[in-house]
């Protein structure tokens, strides 16, 4: 048998079988560390909008990711098929923070490992990144503070000063940066990145404001949103 045979068949025969109830184990594995982690995710994470929709898509991204591994590890030529297909097909994900897509990583990682056969060592992976996720929470302050920015605009001949606006911001809120600032002869306008951790705040800045002139204009948008 000549080596280009020999290679043709290296590509096309199956090194291993899968086993159906190593496989079964492993799904039911999967479905266990998913909810918890669905559970700890809806609890710990610090994003404050579709928590539990997105949770609920990690058993789904587990059990393919195992699925597509416990397949194509078998066979060379499945694995380069793969390559070949998620080369054509796009994915495209709205991730709107950094903890979505560790979250995500978390979940592709159970699968692949649990695909590979590695329940032990994934499992206590698993069971440690818990652990560490967990900790932080449950040490870290309950007060969460928020990026805002703060856009201050006055007109007419009772608008305020650059100085009186900013020693405001700095008087009422503990951290602040001037980042914009327009005047002509009859609007004056500030941008200020403002930190604060008691919404109250932004209704003592406001009246603080009208106290100078009620024609001011206050927003505050959150800093996530540029």
């Amino acid at each position: 048998m000549d080596k280009w045979n020999l290679f043709q068949r290296f590509l096309i025969t199956e090194n291993s079988q899968i086993s159906i109830w190593e496989f079964l184990i492993n799904a039911v594995i999967i479905l266990i560390l998913s909810f918890i982690l669905e559970w700890t995710y809806r609890r710990c994470a610090k994003s404050l909008s579709g928590r539990r929709a997105f949770a609920a898509n990690f058993f789904l991204i587990a059990f393919t990711t195992m699925l597509i591994i416990s397949i194509v590890k078998s066979s060379l030529a499945l694995s380069l098929g793969l390559v070949g297909a998620l080369s054509i097909v796009r994915f495209r994900s709205a991730i709107k923070e950094p903890e979505e897509l560790a979250y995500l990583f978390f979940t592709i990682g159970v699968g692949l490992g649990f695909g590979a056969n590695q329940r032990v060592v994934t499992v206590v992976a698993a069971i440690i990144l818990l652990a560490v996720i967990w900790a932080r929470h449950l040490t870290s302050k309950k007060t969460r503070k928020q990026n805002l920015y703060l856009t201050v605009s006055g007109t007419g001949s009772a608008k305020p000063t650059l100085e009186k606006i900013d020693g405001l911001v700095q008087q009422v809120f503990k951290a602040s940066k001037l980042v914009r600032f327009d005047e002509t002869a009859d609007v004056i306008e500030a941008g200020f990145w403002i930190e604060t951790k008691k919404s109250g705040d932004l209704q003592q800045f406001k009246n603080s404001l009208n106290e100078i002139s009620s024609d001011i204009r206050v927003s505050f948008v959150d800093n996530n949103s540029f």
